[in-house]
C-alpha cells in the first residue's frame, strides 16, 4: 500500500485530494497537515511513500519543505498539485525529483493518471532486481 500525505493548507481542496485518492486501489492516506512545518514533524512519526504537496502556503512553503526533505535523504516521492505555474518553479521542483506536477484547477482524470503511472512505475521496481532498457522506457 502506497502511503499518502497530503500537504495543503486549503481544507477544501485538501479533502478533495482525499476524496479523489481514496478512488485509486493502491493508495492509503496516511494524514493531512496544512503547511511545511507540520509535514516535517508528521514526516518524524510516521511513514510516508508520496506526498501530493503544495507550493503556496504559510510559515514553510511547499518548495522549502521539498528541499528539506531532500536534505534529510528521505526516500519519499513528491506529486506537485499546486497553482504555481512561473518556470521557475516547475523547473526547479522537476530538479529536485518531483514526480509529476499537476496545476491547479486540475480534472480528477489528470490526478487518475498521474497516480496509475506512479502505481505501476513502483510496482516495477519493487517487481524487479533488474531492469532492462525496455521496461524503464516503459515507466
Amino acid at each position: 500500500m502506497i502511503k499518502v500525505l497530503i500537504v495543503e493548507d486549503d481544507p477544501m481542496v485538501a479533502e478533495l485530494n482525499k476524496h479523489y485518492l481514496e478512488q485509486v486501489e493502491g493508495f492509503a492516506l496516511a494524514g493531512i497537515v496544512s503547511n511545511g512545518a507540520e509535514a516535517l514533524e508528521f514526516l518524524k512519526e510516521n511513514e510516508v511513500t508520496l506526498i501530493l504537496l503544495d507550493i503556496f502556503m504559510p510559515i514553510v512553503d511547499g518548495m522549502e519543505l521539498l528541499h528539506n526533505i531532500r536534505l534529510l535523504d528521505q526516500s519519499i516521492d513528491i506529486i506537485m498539485i499546486t497553482a504555481a505555474r512561473d518556470s521557475v518553479n516547475i523547473q526547479n521542483s522537476l530538479r529536485q525529483g518531483v514526480v509529476d506536477y499537476l496545476v491547479k484547477p486540475f480534472q480528477f482524470e489528470r490526478l487518475y493518471a498521474a497516480l496509475i503511472s506512479y502505481r505501476e512505475r513502483i510496482q516495477l521496481i519493487q517487481d524487479s532486481t533488474v531492469l532492462n532498457q525496455n521496461e524503464i522506457d516503459r515507466r
